[in-house]
């Protein structure tokens, strides 16, 4: 596939970066659409240390691997390209289409691209946490949260968020253990819901992850002082994957408590020309049912909008061509003319 010169690269209507639920549901709207669409896929999608995935009408409960390699035969069967391999560049070109550029050196040309590359969950630095990431140390209580219901929950603050999380999962648990870890302090407000809510607080720094028999079984503080728990929450720090995207400052991202993010209009349309960005990799909240959303609407988008393009100019040119807007209607309703001939 790899393609030496300008002249001998594959051009796409799009190219999409990432082969999760929301690359594949934006190549399943183009690919309905019939546009030529090529899958760029890593298989690095951000819920694979899960064994479930939940609040998906239809699909609660499934395997994420298996939710994707459905997925992935759905939308072939509209002709799209699904290919093994690593974005390290999309780049918009003078006229506002983009290169992207793969790992090994191919480069492939779309008249526009998705990224939809996700993030990268970063836990808190704590011995033993990583290896149960995805199995009961959780960060998401609306993908989790019922299947661990009513379980000694523990939840380790983070920065960003406080008590957030804390107060939220009481909803799934009345026995949650809030550690501050290496928060200092909450705000007044965090406090009074906190003792209302009954979570209790244990000051200090969560040094190890315990586990016996391969399930989870507390946390040591560096103290040395031990808590049982059965299930821990932690706040992530969510750091997209959108390396691959030159020019990513300024006005083309947005701010949040997490790091800057692309900004995007409702539709994905990113400020990069000719890139859209959707899921995870321009947005830390979404889950598997609001990607699946957001891809499939910014692919449609996309077909409407290269659609549109293409008859704008089509039209320009028959104007310079000589064409009047009344020689127009007349080609028009002649050829109206000729059809109701035909069916009569």
């Amino acid at each position: 596939m790899t393609r030496s010169t300008k002249a001998e690269r594959q051009t796409y209507d799009v190219v999409v970066v990432g082969g999760g639920t929301a690359g594949l549901s934006a190549a399943l709207g183009l690919g309905r659409s019939r546009r030529s669409v090529l899958v760029v896929d890593a298989g690095e999608p951000r819920n694979a240390p899960a064994a479930h995935m939940h609040g998906y009408l239809s699909r609660d409960g499934m395997p994420p691997a298996q939710f994707l390699a459905i997925g992935r035969k759905e939308v072939e069967k509209y002709g799209v390209e699904i290919v093994s391999g690593r974005v390290t560049k999309v780049e918009p070109d003078a006229a506002g289409e983009v290169d992207v550029t793969l790992a090994d050196g191919t480069v492939v040309h779309g008249r526009r691209a998705v990224v939809a590359t996700g993030l990268v969950d970063e836990l808190p630095q704590i011995k033993g946490l990583a290896e149960r990431w995805g199995h009961d140390v959780l960060h998401c209580p609306y993908c989790h949260g019922y299947e661990v219901r009513d379980q000694a929950f523990g939840v380790i603050a983070g920065r960003e968020m406080g008590a957030h999380q804390a107060l939220l999962v009481t909803q799934w648990s009345q026995d949650v253990t809030l550690f501050l870890h290496q928060v200092e302090e909450l705000p007044e407000e965090q406090w009074q819901q906190l003792a209302a809510a009954g979570v209790r607080v244990v000051s200090g720094e969560v040094a190890e992850v315990l586990v016996e028999e391969d399930r989870l079984t507390g946390v040591r503080l560096a103290s040395g002082e031990v808590f049982a728990r059965e299930v821990l929450f932690t706040a992530t720090r969510p750091k997209p994957r959108t390396d691959m995207i030159p020019g990513l400052s300024g006005d083309a991202v947005t701010e949040t408590p997490f790091g800057p993010y692309p900004a995007v209009d409702e539709m994905g349309r990113s400020r990069i020309p000719g890139v859209w960005v959707v899921g995870n990799a321009m947005s830390p909240m979404e889950i598997v049912v609001s990607s699946a959303a957001l891809g499939y609407r910014a692919g449609t988008m996309i077909n409407a909008e290269l659609t549109f393009g293409d008859l704008a100019r089509a039209a320009e040119e028959r104007r310079a061509g000589g064409f009047t807007p009344e020689a127009e209607r007349e080609v028009c309703e002649a050829t109206t003319a000729e059809r109701r001939h035909g069916l009569g």
